[in-house]
Parts: C-alpha cells; sequence; structure tokens
C-alpha cells in the first residue's frame, strides 16, 4: 500500500515538473488605447450615465486593475514609456518625440514580439501622434517604424467634419466659430462611424485580424483610437443618451478648493481659464461622454473580428488609456495634473482561461511590456524597469509595488501613490511646492496635508523616498 501511495506522489510530482517546464503558449497579443480617457467615465468602472458595454465585455472576461497609473499624464512621454520599457525621466523623452535615439537598438515591447516570431502591426495612435492635426494630415507622427511590420493610420475630418458644432474654450458671448487645434470644441457629425478616424481604424484593424487568423505565426496588433480626446467629435446619434446637456452632472465645487495647492498644481485647463460656464461645462461632459460612446462601439467591432476570425481562444486583450482626464473635478479640466483623475487610467487584461477578477493592486503602464512577455513564454529582460503583474490575473491580491510614480514634465511634477496616500512634489527637490493628501479619509483629494506639523514625519518620508526613485529610474543600461 505505501509502495502504491509513493508512486502516485511520484507520478504527480513528475507531472508537475513537466508542467512547470513547458514554455507558456504564444498567445496573440491585441493591444487596444484610447486617447485622454478616464476611468470614471466607463460604465465598468462605476459610470451609470455613460454606458460601453464592449469595454465592459472585455472586463467581464478579464481582470480589471483599479489603480493603474500612467507614468506620464500626457500623450507623447507616456505612449514613449510604456512602448520602450523606460520611465520618462530614464530616457528624457518627456515631450512628444520617438524614443528610438535613446534607447539605440533595444527592443521596444511590440519589436520583442517580433523578435520572437511574432508578426507585428498597428493601425493610428500607439505612439504619440498629434490630435487632431496628425489626424487630419495622416502621418506618422513620432511613430517608431523598426516596432512593426505593418502600419496604418486613419486620416480623419477631426473639427472639421460637417455637422452642429460649438467651441466651448474661450469663447464667452458665443461668437467665436468651430475651430481647430488642441481645443474644447464639440461636433454633433453628420455622416456615420467611417467619416471618422476612429471608424476607419476598427475597420482596418478587424480586416488585418482576419488576415492574420490565417498566418501560421502569432500576432502582435495595436489598435489606436483617438477619442475622446478633443475634439470631441463623433456622429450625431452617439449624441442622443446626453442630450438635452443641461442634464449632465458636474462634479462638486468646493469653496477654496485652491488654496493649499502650490501654483504648478492649479492644472493648465480651469473652468476659469477656459471661459466655461455651467451651460458649456455640462456640454463638455455630454461632448466626452459621446465621444467615449463612439469609442466604445469602435472596440465592438474589433472584438467581433476577434470573435469571428476564430482566435478568441488564443488572444490576449488588453484595453487601456494613455492617461486620465479632469471632468470638472476641482475646476480642472483635460490632462497633466498628478491628482488621480488624470494620472490614473482604465487597465484590462484579459487571458483565455483565466478566471474574471478586480485587481486594487498598484500597477503601472509600464509593467504591460514584461508581464505580456511573460504571458507569451518571451525571454524576461532584467533592463526593463516595469514588473511582471502575470500573477495577479491569477491572484488579485498579489502586490509588486507598494507605490506607483508619474510624472507631469510640463509642470516638473512627480507622483508617488501609494495606498493610504498620494504625494506630489513640483521640482526635483519639491523647491516648487508639493501636496499630499490621506487617500482613506479625502479620495476625491480635497485637503493639502503638505503643510501640516503633524504629517511632516510622513511627508519627510516621501521626500527621501522620491529621491531615491528617481535615482532609481536613472541608474539604467542606457548609454553603457
Amino acid at each position: 500500500m505505501q509502495s502504491r501511495i509513493i508512486s502516485v506522489l511520484v507520478t504527480v510530482l513528475s507531472l508537475s515538473v513537466l508542467r512547470a517546464a513547458d514554455p507558456a503558449k504564444k498567445y496573440n497579443v491585441l493591444f487596444i488605447i484610447s486617447d485622454d480617457l478616464t476611468s470614471t467615465a466607463l460604465s465598468c468602472y462605476g459610470n451609470k450615465i455613460c454606458k460601453t458595454p464592449n469595454i465592459d465585455a472585455i472586463a467581464a472576461q478579464g481582470t480589471r486593475f483599479t489603480r493603474a497609473y500612467c507614468q506620464g499624464t500626457y500623450c507623447g512621454p507616456s505612449r514613449a514609456s510604456f512602448m520602450s520599457g523606460y520611465y520618462p525621466h530614464a530616457t528624457g523623452v518627456l515631450g512628444y518625440k520617438s524614443p528610438r535615439p535613446q534607447i539605440g537598438d533595444r527592443a521596444t515591447w511590440s519589436q520583442h514580439f517580433m523578435n520572437h516570431g511574432y508578426h507585428a502591426a498597428r493601425v493610428s495612435k500607439i505612439y504619440h501622434m498629434g490630435v487632431p492635426g496628425g489626424i487630419e494630415q495622416g502621418g506618422h507622427g513620432a511613430d517608431d517604424a523598426a516596432s512593426w511590420h505593418e502600419r496604418y493610420n486613419s486620416k480623419g475630418p477631426e473639427w472639421r467634419a460637417p455637422g452642429k458644432g460649438e467651441t466651448l474654450q474661450r469663447n464667452a458671448n458665443g461668437k467665436r466659430p468651430v475651430v481647430g487645434g488642441n481645443t474644447f470644441v464639440v461636433v454633433e457629425a453628420d455622416g456615420d462611424d467611417l467619416v471618422h478616424s476612429d471608424g476607419k481604424t476598427a475597420v482596418k484593424a478587424a480586416e488585418l485580424i482576419g488576415k492574420f487568423a490565417k498566418q501560421d505565426k502569432p500576432f502582435f496588433l495595436g489598435v489606436g483610437f483617438v477619442r475622446p480626446h478633443v475634439p470631441f467629435v463623433a456622429p450625431k446619434k452617439y449624441y442622443e443618451p446626453f442630450l438635452p446637456y443641461s442634464k449632465m452632472k458636474l462634479p462638486p465645487k468646493i469653496e477654496g478648493d485652491w488654496d493649499d495647492i502650490p501654483k504648478p498644481g492649479i492644472n493648465y485647463c480651469t473652468s476659469v481659464n477656459m471661459q466655461m460656464d455651467i451651460r458649456k461645462q455640462k456640454k463638455a461632459v455630454g461632448g466626452y461622454y459621446a465621444s467615449v460612446a463612439f469609442l466604445d462601439a469602435q472596440v465592438g467591432k474589433v472584438m467581433a473580428a476577434l470573435k469571428a476570425s476564430g482566435q478568441e481562444d488564443n488572444t490576449i486583450v488588453i484595453f487601456t488609456s494613455d492617461h486620465g482626464f479632469h471632468l470638472g473635478e476641482h475646476d480642472f479640466w483635460a490632462k497633466v495634473s498628478l491628482l488621480d483623475e488624470s494620472s490614473q487610467v482604465p487597465l484590462i487584461i484579459s487571458v483565455p482561461g483565466k478566471q474574471p477578477a478586480v485587481c486594487h493592486s498598484l500597477t503601472e503602464l509600464l509593467d504591460l511590456y514584461p508581464t505580456l512577455a511573460a504571458l507569451c513564454g518571451l525571454p524576461a529582460q532584467p533592463r526593463l524597469q516595469g514588473k511582471d503583474i502575470s500573477r495577479m490575473l491569477d491572484d488579485p491580491d498579489h502586490t509588486v509595488r507598494q507605490a506607483a510614480f508619474s510624472v507631469a514634465p510640463m509642470r516638473k511634477g512627480f507622483l508617488l501613490r501609494e495606498d493610504d496616500w498620494a504625494f506630489i512634489q513640483y521640482g526635483e527637490q519639491g523647491q516648487n511646492g508639493m501636496e499630499l493628501f490621506h487617500i482613506k479619509t479625502d479620495p476625491h483629494q480635497y485637503t493639502n496635508l503638505a503643510g501640516k506639523p503633524a504629517h511632516a514625519r510622513t511627508l519627510d518620508r516621501f521626500r527621501k523616498q522620491m529621491i531615491d526613485k528617481l535615482a532609481a529610474i536613472r541608474d539604467n543600461d542606457l548609454g553603457k
């Protein structure tokens, strides 16, 4: 009897060793990224007004991360960071350029997959492209040619689309025409989805999925949507649920909200400097939600194509945004701020065969590169500055870091976001001001505790921690 038990144990252990030794499956990777999307606009993150059934469907099958943070609170540095595998201050890419000159022949995220048997393609904005200008022109922007076998751009009319439009920003007397640029403009557009860049992107992505499904090698497909980035342009049918705009609700306005914030902490877009009265603010929210609804419909087309291709069970799907977006919180609008509305991003990772989950552990977009490489059995690269979070997909309580890190380069701002605290400093020594928020008691970050003697020890801890973090970021293999 004892010998039989020993024999069974040996067999079980042998099978376990064999399973552990099996290389990870080379899944396809479908990476879908939106532009300027706050997680608070998604129904799977709790929004009751803006319905996003197609993004919700990805979340229902995958792991939804509630505390994922970007590494740069505007497009250029964020995208260069997660594609290169380095923090913005490691490469020095703090603006709207490709990281290629800084990283040399080191493999970007998609390039690492290319180097190990994958066919890689992108449609529209993965690295930085100007919106709306770059989309109107249909060029490559700051894209990196070496990161793809194929790349496609989706030209669109943006604010020039025919329809009912209004400029909300700096248009107090209502006489300013619909204008282009990085401006709050709402256009209830004539025509269908295919008039616009994102409609074209969805069609091209669907076409590529069908084509790649017939090939022998796995694929890495990056699909970049430009909405809900301003201008808020979408076919008029997407506006209908949000009309009249007067029914849109704004965040609470707190008297003296800015009084304890250092000057660099007051965002570059505010209700005051944009000259947006309450009517315009509510219309901005409605226009943003309509753009999100349009985005969600395009995501649905891509996911339907994946299912039709027969590759759904062989494909990891990631959905995220390059950073968040203020919709009137603190009377702030747009991005750049290091408060949660701007620095936190939606992140959903769906892996075939894994159980749906919600993960509250701190994560960074920088983690995507090492995590997807691990999930697909590609070699690990110690040089990468992100962390492998693949274990969180089986154990949502698993943690890999105590603090998430983000930067707002144009404000020389730096964020360390812990479970209970958010610390922001302006200037590498905090010489231009600091902010400290206790998230458990002040989740919306209204009360800056940085100047309170009772929190001096916590502030000192964070200042030292920031020095160490910046030193660690700059201690990399670049230039070696």
